[in-house]
């Protein structure tokens, strides 16, 4: 019988990027005040977004100025999120080489700055991964691919990596889950944002309805139907007279709202090194009333997952009306709660988080 997790308690500074975008804070108070509320132990950041002259000009004085303040506040990184940016030149894709080479600074950086994984993207296919193993063990940092909406567990893409990891057999390479793979339904904070830019009711309806449709069929298993999902989405705003808005019902309704059912992560949970809480807002309920925290706290409890969950609120897109701070707080009261009706807990001590998170991260694939 597998033995109860116990999921670490943290969030990435992304949640917040309206906040920083907006220089409501830099990232030293940024991360000042994430201790202070409590938001921790867990600390995500974001390389290109968080960092300035990410990953070429990150000196030694910075690194240490970074290590000493996450000490001093008694924070414990767990992931540094990384680009795989394979269309920055403007003739053609990098190839192979440049690409290892365009991961390898930024999975440096992450070592040094004392993360222990490195979140890398969808878009890396299994050989690139193999390539990239020897990097990762050259600085002692775990690949967590995020497994994101539109794709989820057991996407054909998402598969043939799992089946790599299993072939090559290192703890170094793996998954982050983010949650936004399996969604149960549209936010209603983006409803009324569309509301807000003049989006009528029986159009809001029709968005609903047809998210609501994908969502009974399954979810996307190739590209082909997910292509063919976000074309719908430009179709009915179209036939709305409001074409101003399909393109951002196609991102929204396929690219953040991921229909898969939970029980899709059981076909990678044993290669998930980090998560991502997605969610996008909190009702007046206490609740999260799209993304099925609680079921999906309880899955990771139940199936002896003991890393950590980055809240990842990703309402701040179109809510700016609301306290991004207050929302996370919300949240995590949430996860705390079904952690315990699951007859375990988050973790939200730091030395605790430190073992724990040791011990996740070191644990073989099988065995």
């Amino acid at each position: 019988m597998t033995s109860l997790g116990t999921p670490i308690q943290g969030v990435t500074l992304y949640s917040f990027t309206r906040a920083f975008h907006a220089r409501q804070y830099d990232l030293d108070g940024l991360i000042r005040k994430v201790a202070a509320e409590g938001f921790g132990p867990g600390l995500e950041v974001i390389g290109f977004s968080s960092l300035r002259g990410f990953p070429d000009r990150i000196d030694d004085t910075f690194v240490g100025q970074f290590r000493d303040l996450v000490a001093e506040v008694d924070l414990v990184p767990t992931s540094l999120a990384v680009n795989v940016d394979t269309g920055i030149r403007r003739d053609r894709l990098m190839n192979h080489d440049e690409l290892v080479e365009y991961m390898r600074k930024q999975i440096e950086v992450a070592a040094r700055l004392g993360f222990p994984i490195a979140r890398v993207q969808i878009s890396l296919t299994p050989d690139a991964m193999e390539s990239l193993l020897p990097v990762a063990e050259k600085y002692g940092v775990t690949l967590a691919l995020e497994v994101h909406a539109d794709q989820h567990g057991a996407h054909e893409r998402v598969l043939a990596l799992r089946d790599r990891y299993e072939k090559l057999d290192s703890p170094l390479l793996g998954f982050t889950a983010d949650w936004g793979a399996t969604v149960t339904g549209f936010a209603p904070s983006l409803l009324e944002a569309y509301r807000r830019r003049g989006a009528s009711e029986d159009l809001l309806r029709q968005v609903v309805e047809l998210w609501d449709g994908f969502y009974a069929e399954g979810p996307p298993n190739n590209q082909k139907v997910h292509g063919e999902r976000f074309g719908a989405f430009i179709g009915l705003a179209a036939q709305n007279g409001r074409p101003d808005l399909g393109i951002d019902f196609g991102i929204n309704g396929t690219g953040l709202f991921g229909p898969a059912p939970l029980d899709t992560w059981l076909e990678i949970m044993p290669w998930v090194r980090h998560v991502h809480g997605k969610f996008f807002g909190i009702d007046e309920n206490g609740e999260e009333p799209s993304v099925p925290v609680r079921g999906l706290v309880r899955q990771l409890v139940e199936n002896g997952y003991s890393g950590a969950i980055s809240s990842e609120y990703e309402g701040w897109h179109w809510n700016n009306w609301q306290d991004p701070f207050e929302i996370i707080r919300g949240e995590q009261a949430v996860q705390r709660s079904a952690a315990a009706n699951a007859g375990s807990a988050m973790i939200t001590d730091a030395t605790d988080a430190r073992r724990i998170l040791s011990s996740h991260l070191a644990q073989p694939v099988r065995g």
